[in-house]
């Protein structure tokens, strides 16, 4: 319990530098919460791959490792985005440097949250 607490902690503070690099007066632009569609993409291919393969852990498998491609590709778009737009002039640089630090602390907790619970016995094949 206090695991998924730390959790939820950690991606409130990754949330908090996202709204921080819109919210700000200095900033004041919220192009970047466009971020927030790739924080909900993430977790997806590997929850599909986790329920189509028999296992996750043991040898690689071609669903897995294109789970783990297409995961890459959407944190790489993720982190893509908010330089682009600081890049084209959109958004300036400081805010593009909370919006990744939040992208940085949020995937993290992401990546937490599956090696904290991958030992649970939940079965995938119930849904």
């Amino acid at each position: 319990m206090s695991k998924l607490i730390g959790l939820a902690f950690t991606a409130a503070i990754g949330i908090t530098f996202l709204l921080l690099g819109c919210a700000l007066p200095q900033f004041n632009n919220w192009w970047p919460m466009f971020v927030l569609f790739f924080y909900c993409l993430c977790p997806v291919p590997t929850v599909i791959a986790r329920r189509l393969a028999s296992s996750f852990d043991s040898a690689s498998s071609a669903c897995t490792e294109l789970s783990i491609f297409v995961t890459t590709g959407i944190v790489v778009s993720s982190i893509g985005l908010p330089v682009i737009l600081a890049h084209t002039g959109i958004i300036q640089w400081g805010a593009c440097g909370l919006v990744l630090s939040g992208n940085v602390i949020v995937f993290l907790t992401i990546l937490g949250y599956f090696y904290v619970f991958a030992g649970d016995d939940f079965d995938y094949s119930m849904w």
